[in-house]
């Protein structure tokens, strides 16, 4: 097993149906990523983690919170990489990601479906 695979598969999404107040709160924690980052997820993510009843916001927060991280490392290295002049190009690619993929996974999580993002680093277990 590659090392890397642990880090960047996603897990399996808990199974039922999500309640109506879960998904609206979902698809709050998935857009606000786009301006807060990772504070509002990581907000949820405590409060709701040791709520069984909770499981599938839970679960939406924890994956707004890992890919959230990702896109904060991905400006860490955007600005880095600044010094050479490449990553001023790069820093508006990622910005646009985040805002086009926050906006996939909202309205994933309001139509009651587990979202999991492309290219996050699944940090938080």
């Amino acid at each position: 097993m590659n090392e890397f695979e642990n880090v960047t598969a996603p897990p399996p999404p808990p199974t039922g149906v999500a309640p109506q107040e879960d998904r609206t709160v979902a698809l709050i924690v998935h857009l606000t990523g786009i301006v807060a980052s990772f504070v509002v997820p990581l907000i949820l993510w405590l409060v709701n983690k040791d709520n069984p009843a909770k499981a599938w916001l839970t679960d939406q927060s924890k994956e707004a919170l890992n890919f959230q991280i990702t896109v904060f490392i991905a400006y860490l290295v955007c600005s880095v990489l600044g010094v050479i002049g490449i990553g001023f190009l790069l820093m508006p690619l990622v910005w646009v990601a985040n805002l086009v993929l926050c906006i996939l996974a909202g309205v994933k999580a309001n139509e009651g479906v587990s979202y999991r993002y492309p290219f996050a680093l699944r940090l938080i277990k």
